[in-house]
């Protein structure tokens, strides 16, 4: 059968792999498949690998790059990617070459799992990534990011052994929830000088979530009045200036717990909170995990982690 870019490609789907098991685990010499359900799957490698996918599936791809170096070769449109830390990738035709070296977790979610939890809100990430892999793509990247320690933590939970399907399937759907939360989506039917007002607020906000201004402040270098700053990125963001910075301050923190090279007390004060156990407590109410438990998935590991983008 030919595709849409001239070239012969096979009929078989990544998904449809599971007989009477609705888990399945499989070993291969240089890196580890496990069929989690229909329509979800990843494969986990700890050394160099290569792995092939020649199918017709519409699905999103979530990359973690924990050590080393991995590489996706999309053959369609002759095209290469050297994948960083955590990068998320759309595709709807497969004629991919992906090359690995180190401790590397990719995770494949079909579209019609996605489906299950679309919102009918073009602004919600599934129904924004959903919305993508209806269109004909080979391969697109959607989005770059840093690896964190709550995303070590979650891969940890995901990659244990498990005895049912349900169970890891739960731990997959967290990671998403985590990871998703972390895409920029903007209304197109926004009014253009809200949209400017938020992303104005926003890139000050990036570079002064420590020690944030007031909304008097904000407003001031915007170029606006309170109460249009305040429903401007309200209605760009989806979420509250106070929220937001919250938001900053424990991506932040994510970032410096996995470093594992302070004490939570003094990450706490590095993202501007005077006291361990309200930001332990703020944590917790966001991520549903102590900052404590995030050190037991990264223990003795190394990594060189790049600050939050600005």
């Amino acid at each position: 059968m030919k595709d849409g870019y001239g070239n012969t490609i096979t009929l078989d789907s990544l998904f449809f792999n599971i007989t009477e098991q609705c888990y399945r685990r499989e070993e291969f010499s240089d890196y580890t498949r496990v069929d989690i359900s229909n329509g979800i799957l990843f494969i986990e490698a700890k050394k160099k690998f290569t792995f092939t996918l020649k199918n017709l599936d519409r699905m999103i791809i979530l990359v973690y790059t924990k050590s080393g170096k991995l590489d996706f070769t999309d053959h369609l449109l002759k095209k290469d990617y050297a994948v960083k830390e955590s990068s998320i990738f759309a595709s709807t035709k497969q004629d991919i070459t992906i090359k690995g070296e180190g401790d590397i977790f990719i995770l494949f979610v079909a579209d019609f799992f996605l489906k299950r939890y679309l919102s009918a809100k073009t602004t919600d990430p599934i129904d924004f990534l959903y919305s993508i892999v209806q269109q004909e793509i080979s391969l697109k990247l959607i989005d770059i990011s840093s690896i964190d320690a709550l995303t070590l933590y979650l891969i940890n939970k995901i990659t244990r052994k498990k005895t049912t399907s349900i169970q890891c399937e739960h731990d997959v759907i967290e990671l998403m929830i985590h990871r998703f939360s972390l895409l920029d989506i903007i209304d197109k039917n926004i009014d253009s000088s809200e949209v400017e007002i938020a992303k104005r607020a926003k890139n000050h906000l990036l570079k002064n979530f420590v020690h944030p201004p007031t909304i008097q402040q904000l407003a001031h270098i915007c170029a606006t009045n309170e109460n249009k700053l305040k429903k401007s990125f309200k209605r760009v963001y989806n979420t509250t200036i106070h929220r937001y910075v919250l938001k900053l301050r424990l991506e932040e923190a994510n970032l410096l717990l996995k470093e594992q090279l302070l004490s939570i007390k003094e990450v706490a004060q590095k993202v501007g909170y005077k006291h361990q156990g309200y930001f332990s407590k703020l944590f917790f109410k966001s991520y549903g995990v102590y900052p404590k438990d995030l050190g037991k998935a990264s223990h003795n590991i190394t990594y060189n982690t790049p600050k939050l983008k600005i």
